[in-house]
């Protein structure tokens, strides 16, 4: 313990958390530093987010920081806000027990969690023993009830009780575990390992809306090729994403997925903007691709119809399971519609493709088609030379395309039968 309250170096706490700590223990209220900021600082690291766990309630916190509001319902917090940035304050939580259990689903999941208790309770109601640990600034001291800094020595994810009773309060606790395994390189137990195979279902008992922010939280924060791996490994990710997984067993479709996210891994270590638009189009590119040619196979449907029906259709059985804001769902299209565009290189449409909006989110997508595995005669090879050349050698570079194009096709061979039929002139 002394070894760990060694490792907490105050100048790396932000001091808008130490602001709200102070406040409410000046106030009579007891407050301490929790969660993830306490992890990373024991594990050398600096915090992006702070979080305050007190006896306040969230009604009392409001009073006493103007800048802060209340959210959530199911679990009330409150948000504290300078500037940018915002520290989030909980309130002691009690156990669940016999007199709450309407606030539970058929499932086990807990849908009202807004029962104040004292600290020892909060600390057994908390996921992860390596996320309940607390500090308190003021008077320099750790508390760690759960075994939590050894866990975190260790490199261990433990839940705090129960792991089936723990995600079945919370089946998103599943997902939190997964990102920690990615994030942290932290190792899931064999025992956590099969709780989660076993109770994966459960994910699709939370709201498509919650779990595409847990979403974002897995693949866009710079882990998510190692997140993809391990949804994959603990058979959460046909759960989330059932027709990307189906569609794995027939295509390239798992190789395609991992490039994505390791392309956006790159793009945020370089601090490059990133969107979960090109993730989702790779997830479900193949299941796109499908529905596309079965509903062609199906009827007189013209290829441009048979392109709007099927991201129609995929999309939408996607958002029964994560939502997919508007404004990421348009730039799906866009992607997938321009991958149909890009074989077009004669005359000016080269020009024209490279002036849309989404043309480098195409060409990137292109090029990950093509690492996949999926043949398209070095297409991404000649977008490449294309954007490179300078402008005198664009025009030679259609010309020759439109010619390759242009070519003629050998006319078949008039069968017997067609000869005799054919009449004599007279």
């Amino acid at each position: 313990m002394n070894h760990a309250l060694s490792l907490i170096h105050e100048e790396n706490i932000s001091i808008n958390a130490l602001k709200v700590v102070n406040r409410l223990t000046e106030h009579g209220y007891q407050a301490y530093l929790v969660g993830g900021c306490i992890r990373d600082l024991i594990l050398g690291k600096v915090p992006k987010d702070f979080d305050v766990a007190t006896d306040a309630h969230p009604e009392d916190i409001r009073d006493l920081f103007r800048n802060s509001r209340i959210v959530g319902k199911r679990f009330k917090i409150v948000h504290v806000r300078f500037g940018r940035e915002i520290v989030e304050v909980t309130t002691f939580r009690a156990p669940h027990d016999e007199q709450y259990e309407d606030n539970h689903s058929e499932s086990g999941m807990t849908l009202v969690d807004n029962i104040y208790g004292t600290f020892e309770e909060d600390v057994f109601r908390r996921d992860f023993a390596m996320n309940a640990v607390y500090y308190q600034p003021e008077a320099h001291e750790i508390t760690d009830l759960a075994g939590g800094v050894e866990d975190i020595q260790l490199k261990r994810i433990r839940t705090i009780g129960d792991p089936e009773a723990r995600f079945r309060e919370d089946p998103v606790r599943m997902l939190r575990a997964i990102r920690f395994e990615a994030k942290l390189e932290f190792h899931i137990s064999d025992e956590l390992h099969n709780t989660i195979r076993s109770l994966g279902h459960l994910i699709q008992d939370v709201s498509a809306a919650r779990l595409f922010e847990e979403v974002l939280k897995l693949f866009m924060s710079g882990h998510g090729a190692a997140a993809l791996d391990s949804m994959v490994n603990h058979e959460l990710y046909g759960w989330m994403f059932p027709d990307s997984k189906r569609s794995m067993e027939e295509h390239p479709a798992e190789e395609l997925v991992r490039l994505a996210l390791t392309s956006t891994d790159s793009r945020i270590a370089e601090g490059k903007p990133v969107t979960p638009a090109f993730i989702y189009a790779a997830m479900l590119w193949f299941p796109f691709v499908d529905e596309r040619d079965q509903l062609q196979k199906e009827g007189r449907i013209s290829h441009v119809a048979a392109s709007h029906e099927a991201a129609n259709n995929i999309l939408s059985k996607q958002q029964l399971f994560t939502s997919i804001p508007r404004r990421f769902s348009g730039t799906i299209r866009d992607i997938w519609f321009l991958q149909f565009r890009l074989p077009n290189r004669a005359t000016k449409k080269p020009d024209t493709l490279m002036e849309h909006k989404r043309f480098r989110a195409a060409y990137d997508f292109l090029l990950i088609r093509e690492a996949a595995g999926e043949e398209t005669g070095n297409l991404g090879d000649w977008w490449t030379e294309y954007q490179e050349a300078a402008p005198e050698r664009r025009p030679e570079m259609k010309q020759s395309t439109g010619k390759r194009r242009k070519r003629k096709r050998k006319r078949k061979p008039r069968s017997p039968n067609a000869m005799i039929d054919t009449p004599t002139p007279t």
